[in-house]
């Protein structure tokens, strides 16, 4: 899972062909342009974008773009040994690879769309297509800023017209087909009146296998075994539809000097199911000092599941205790976390088989994260929060908090037992709770984060102290997160604990600026966990819809007050200059 909890967002640089990216342009309004086009099944419809009459006017692109603000992403180039620069180069080659490859899995008709975009001569068009990775705003529920197609739930994973109802329908008539169906690496067809999984080896060959090819020349110009070997892993994955190997391979990195990641991973563009893996790109820097500093906490991790506060059956021991943790610096993103909601950090991998014999490697992005601190938390902040509690906000706290929230992400339930028709099957969390699978599990990553921070000082990591940085930092990100959008599993998650923070008095509303409440923080944020895992550890699809139904919703006064904040971006945009550093490598 990836930690935007106090991160926003961005995707910068689509790209039109495999494996290139086009420049950023900067941007007039088109006229009215059409264009028929072919969903994945070869059925046509047609893009169109409409001037408006009266009160439904076009978005303002330009307005929308100008929520994300451009910052430079990268290390000086003395930084980066000269040993890695030819590994580097390639790998960021195969990024942009993945870049394409998730385009298409947003919508086949990606690139077809750029164009038609790029010829219309509008820069700021262009430029929010970039970030969003296609023509719907992802922080306003994918309403669509061009083109007038609304987005399918599923995006290109399945047929567009197929509905979750029946899909569940043909799984349970032909359980046989179960777990292709429902698989993280294949796309849904039909062949003639029945449902078809292809796996995506076979469906993006024409992306994965050049994407391979960069991979093991990589591997052969480094000089570190564990890279190689996990480089070489990979692109056989991207062969064979096999990934689990390569997955071990990645948590046996070690303290190497680059931190690497590529493939299919998260499910958050399956807002159908919640199935599907898409494909992105972290090319990284680990920095050994600031990793060094994490070491305390990587040795609690076991006793942290057991620090639970749900029954000992319900915990999840079973996971494997090794909890590698690497502090980087990023180089490239690219594909999924390059959209909408710019990722600072991450736990891989997902596969709960992997995390059973090795367990789950957490990952901070502290360029980014640092960046989205000066720029957005801090002044949002003193917009929104009491001024002697504003200026308890520390990067530290929320550093140390993102931390934590990515280690809770590898706690509690995973594999589950679950009665059916008279049965103990095995089972999933995440095949049980469907498409909530992802905004209860930030959630509880959230909450469960800060509830941990309580252990952490009783083993004297953190200070008593400090808890009260912890409280301001975890306060000012509900007020950045929440505005990435109540359609996108991080603002709810996030919105969902201010709400029952807010029913327990734990955050007060006073004279129009938000507080804490510190002696009933930790009895909120006790409860709230609780919660949240019971529902995960009962696989209750029913109870985490309820859940969200009650707790999920923007409050007016709260979406008011964050519509008038005034000079604070809602995300950065990304610039890499490792793009332009190695050109004359």
């Amino acid at each position: 899972m990836r930690s935007t909890l106090f991160a926003a967002a961005l995707g910068v640089g689509l790209a039109t062909g495999c494996g290139s990216a086009p420049s950023q342009t900067a941007m007039p309004e088109p006229e009215a342009t059409s264009a028929a086009t072919k969903n994945a099944d070869g059925e046509t419809y047609e893009a169109k974008e409409e001037k408006k009459e009266g009160a439904q006017l076009k978005p303002d692109v330009k307005a929308i773009l100008e929520q994300f603000s451009s910052t430079s992403i990268g290390v000086e180039e003395a930084d980066i040994a000269p040993t890695l620069r030819p590994v580097i180069k390639k790998l960021v080659e195969a990024s942009k690879i993945m870049h394409d490859l998730f385009l298409i899995q947003v919508d086949p008709q990606n690139p077809q769309w750029r164009v038609e975009i790029e010829k219309s001569g509008d820069p700021y068009l262009l430029g929010l297509f970039d970030v969003m990775a296609g023509p719907w705003n992802r922080l306003e529920h994918n309403k669509p800023f061009w083109g007038g197609v609304e987005k399918p739930a599923g995006a290109s994973f399945y047929p567009r017209d197929l509905n979750k109802e029946q899909l569940e329908a043909w799984i349970a008539a032909h359980p046989e087909q179960k777990e292709a169906l429902s698989g993280y690496f294949t796309v849904i067809g039909r062949e003639g009146e029945s449902l078809k999984a292809v796996p995506y080896s076979q469906a993006y060959q024409t992306y994965l296998e050049p994407a391979a090819k960069l991979l093991e020349e990589a591997a052969g110009l480094s000089k570190d075994k564990r890279l190689k070997k996990y480089l070489k892993a990979r692109a056989a994955a991207f062969r064979s539809n096999e990934y689990r190997q390569s997955d071990m391979d990645w948590m046996e990195l070690g303290d190497g000097a680059l931190e690497v990641v590529i493939g299919p991973y998260e499910v958050y563009e399956d807002a159908l199911m919640g199935y599907k893996a898409a494909f992105e790109a972290f090319i990284t820097l680990r920095d050994p000092v600031e990793s060094k500093k994490l070491d305390k906490i990587k040795k609690l991790v076991p006793q942290m599941e057991q620090a639970l506060p749900i029954d000992k059956k319900y915990r999840n021991v079973r996971r494997g205790s090794d909890s590698p943790l690497s502090v980087v610096e990023v180089l490239h993103t690219s594909g999924d976390t390059r959209s909408g909601i710019q990722t600072i950090a991450f736990n891989l991998p997902n596969d709960e088989v992997v995390r059973e014999k090795k367990g789950s490697k957490k990952v901070m992005l502290k360029n980014v994260a640092q960046a989205k601190f000066n720029k957005i938390l801090l002044p949002i902040a003193g917009q929104m929060m009491r001024q002697d509690q504003v200026e308890k906000v520390t990067f530290e706290a929320f550093f140390n908090h993102t931390l934590v929230h990515e280690t809770a992400h590898g706690l509690g339930p995973g594999r589950i037992k679950m009665e059916r028709g008279g049965k103990t099957i095995d089972t999933t969390v995440n095949d049980e709770l469907k498409e909530l699978y992802s905004t209860i599990e930030e959630a509880k990553a959230d909450a469960l984060g800060m509830y941990l921070n309580y252990f952490l000082v009783e083993k004297k990591v953190f200070s008593a102290e400090f808890i009260e940085n912890v409280y301001a930092s975890f306060l000012g990100g509900f007020f950045r997160s929440v505005r990435f959008g109540a359609g996108e599993a991080h603002g709810i998650a996030n919105i969902i604990q201010f709400n029952y923070l807010m029913e327990k008095g734990a955050i007060l509303d006073e004279n129009g600026k938000y507080s804490y409440v510190s002696e009933k923080m930790k009895p909120a944020v006790e409860s709230l966990s609780r919660e949240l895992l019971m529902l995960e550890a009962l696989g209750d699809y029913t109870g985490s819809k309820a859940f969200i139904d009650k707790y999920g919703k923007m409050p007016a006064t709260l979406a008011d007050r964050l519509a008038a904040l005034k000079g604070v971006p809602t995300d950065i945009r990304p610039q890499y200059p490792i793009e332009q550093q190695m050109a004359a490598w």
